[in-house]
């Protein structure tokens, strides 16, 4: 037990000097009026009241959360079909189309972001097709509808894996006796197959709402700097206003929220574990 107590002991301090120590400098930071200086520096709630006084910057967040909110449906209508039918596949044809999703993955975000900008332009592949229905002139790029499309499928992998791998671990005897006793396919997916998957869309939910609800260079590259989000936000700060305090003011106030959000899908799977040992 002491070796393996040793064995963390890198880990650890990676963790601290990585995760811990940035975060503690950025809460440090958001209660201080000292520009990026901690040398001097004296405790203030400024930088909170002024995010939480200002409608424009409530408007900002509500539109993150709102487009985060729509992303993660829209994955998990997506996702949850394609996690259902590559379960009900043969072993070899699960490895194949699990491959078919992550191999985008393996390329890197933001040049997959890139690739939709041409895609999306004037005179682009997209508007092409779309010119064939007589709809050429519609405007794709640098819209809100744009940058919903770029998240969705940065996002849709990550949805698609953890419902499969919960349908995967399921015991099909239970779909089995279902049927047995004389319910329905409908009656069985409602009452044996989706609460069994819950676990997996719990985790899908998560994993696609936090990275969407502060992705800044999604928006940033399809959105034309026209659909300005609170990561967009929280760049802006930092690198073009140099505002350090009041950026990881805002810094802070994603972290709690995520982590109460965290909390919450945390209960829901507590409660739905003890619901099915009942």
């Amino acid at each position: 037990m002491k070796r393996f107590s040793q064995l963390a002991i890198p880990y650890i301090v990676w963790a601290a000097l990585m995760l811990v120590l940035p975060m503690a400098l950025i809460a440090l930071y958001s209660f201080t009026n000292q520009g990026n200086s901690i040398i001097a520096f004296s405790f203030t709630l400024e930088h909170y009241a002024k995010f939480f006084t200002d409608p424009d910057f409530l408007l900002i967040l509500w539109r993150s959360i709102l487009i985060a909110v729509k992303t993660t449906i829209i994955c998990l209508f997506l996702g949850y079909p394609a996690a259902y039918f590559i379960s009900k596949s043969s072993e070899k044809a699960q490895n194949l189309l699990v491959l078919c999703i992550t191999i985008p993955m393996w390329i890197n975000m933001l040049v997959r972001t890139y690739a939709w900008i041409g895609l999306l332009s004037e005179g682009g592949l997209i508007q092409r097709i779309l010119a064939v229905f007589g709809l050429g002139k519609t405007e794709l790029l640098y819209t809100e509808g744009a940058v919903l499309l770029g998240m969705v499928y940065n996002f849709l992998p990550f949805m698609i894996l953890q419902i499969q791998t919960s349908l995967a671990k399921m015991d099909n005897s239970l779909l089995e006796a279902s049927a047995d006793l004389g319910a329905s396919p409908v009656q069985t997916f409602r009452r044996v197959t989706l609460p069994l998957s819950l676990p997996g869309v719990i985790n899908g939910i998560t994993l696609v709402f936090l990275p969407a609800v502060s992705s800044f260079f999604i928006p940033k590259l399809l959105g034309g700097g026209q659909y300005f989000l609170i990561g967009n936000m929280i760049e802006n700060q930092f690198i073009t206003v140099g505002e350090w305090n009041f950026g990881s003011a805002i810094s802070m106030i994603m972290a709690i929220i995520m982590m109460l959000l965290m909390m919450a899908v945390r209960k829901i799977e507590i409660r739905n574990q003890g619901g099915k040992e009942a």
